[in-house]
């Protein structure tokens, strides 16, 4: 065929031999060359010019999915999850895939407060659209309190509360109680009740010893002090469990009384033995992180319990502490916790009325004592 100015068109046949190439590989057979990536005719794995066969390339996205969703719900923190990200430009790809960021860990969310940015802040939303719960709820607290934008944040959080995530329940529950983000009338107890209800309901102990304390002292619900009661021993059981699933060797003894250097879980000691606090949150840690750098004004206070980190969001919002007036609680599930872990030693008219040794049932309105008799 010639064009107008007599130029002939390669010919067709010459033109599909040009685009076919043959090279030695593990079966011999012809393979095409294009800018996908590289794969014989014959479908075996393709020779690189290391002299070794690149099997990633070869397996479909869906099996790398996977891989990637086991690797991310497993990693003990972020960068074990971004080096993965990082070998090359498929992994890189895939590894923002909604379904593997919707099952990314707690772990992968451990942001540090210094190393806050605009990329953390993008990286967070984007897990959280993807569905991811402990996303939204970090980013929830996170945006509630330290960005100060109540509204987005009670949002993200009350979206991972539709995932029947226990702590995002369990926060919402402190907000109803005290009303934060907004005025003193905005308090809806029995909102509260209900959501602790709900997040004891799925394991969370905090909130079951709030409801306990809910019970007993007709907070938001009907008074019944013998229900009341049975939760918070219920709360005291189910954190010895969890410590019997996570340290089963502290209690290879009988009858024996475990004293260990440090803070210990605190109303363990109910049962005669204190071992090491459980962990707080990510999002807990990131709270006290950033108002330990940047605290907030100076009519507003921080939650005493040093696992909680919540700050005020208008002025005496928080309870405080009727014995000695040194210290205040977002609930009373951080009271209790601090009272056996730290406040104990150091309420001022708790030692002054006992010379100097400490009551624990001497008031019960604000000191929590619980008692499991064997």
């Amino acid at each position: 065929m010639r064009t107008r100015r007599g130029i002939c068109y390669t010919e067709i046949d010459k033109l599909c031999y040009l685009k076919r190439k043959t090279d030695g590989n593990l079966s011999g057979a012809p393979m095409i060359t294009s800018r996908k990536r590289l794969k014989s005719s014959s479908g075996l794995p393709v020779v690189v010019h290391s002299g070794q066969c690149d099997f990633l390339d070869t397996l479909p996205d869906d099996i790398v999915l996977c891989i990637l969703a086991k690797l991310g719900s497993t990693a003990d923190c972020a960068a074990d999850f971004f080096r993965v990200l990082s070998t090359c430009k498929r992994l890189n790809g895939l590894g923002l895939h909604s379904l593997v960021l919707s099952k990314l860990s707690t772990n992968c969310f451990a942001v540090k407060a210094k190393s806050w940015s605009e990329s953390s802040h993008r990286f967070l939303k984007r897990c959280s659209d993807a569905g991811n719960a402990e996303a939204s709820y970090t980013l929830g607290m996170i945006t509630f309190y330290c960005l100060q934008n109540r509204g987005s944040g009670a949002s993200f959080m009350a979206k991972a509360a539709i995932r029947s995530h226990a702590p995002a329940l369990y926060s919402l529950a402190v907000i109803q109680f005290n009303g934060s983000g907004g005025s003193k009338n905005d308090k809806d107890l029995r909102a509260g009740v209900a959501l602790c209800a709900r997040s004891a309901f799925l394991g969370h102990i905090d909130a079951l010893r709030e409801l306990g304390h809910c019970l007993q002292d007709g907070y938001g619900v009907s008074k019944n002090v013998a229900e009341g009661r049975r939760l918070l021993i219920q709360a005291n059981t189910r954190e010895l469990a969890a410590v019997f699933s996570t340290t089963p060797s502290l209690f290879s003894g009988k009858r024996q009384k475990w004293n260990l250097i440090g803070s210990g879980c605190p109303l363990l000691s109910d049962f005669g033995c204190n071992v090491p606090a459980p962990e707080s949150h990510p999002a807990n840690r990131f709270l006290g992180e950033w108002f330990s750098e940047k605290p907030p004004s100076p009519e507003l206070r921080l939650c005493s319990h040093g696992g909680c980190g919540r700050p005020e969001t208008r002025k005496h919002e928080f309870r405080r502490c009727s014995v000695c007036g040194d210290v205040n609680y977002c609930s009373r599930a951080c009271q209790a916790l601090d009272w056996k872990l730290r406040h104990k030693t150091t309420c001022r008219e708790a030692v002054d009325v006992n010379g100097g040794e400490i009551n624990g049932n001497m008031n019960e309105n604000n000191i929590i004592e619980m008692v499991v008799e064997s």
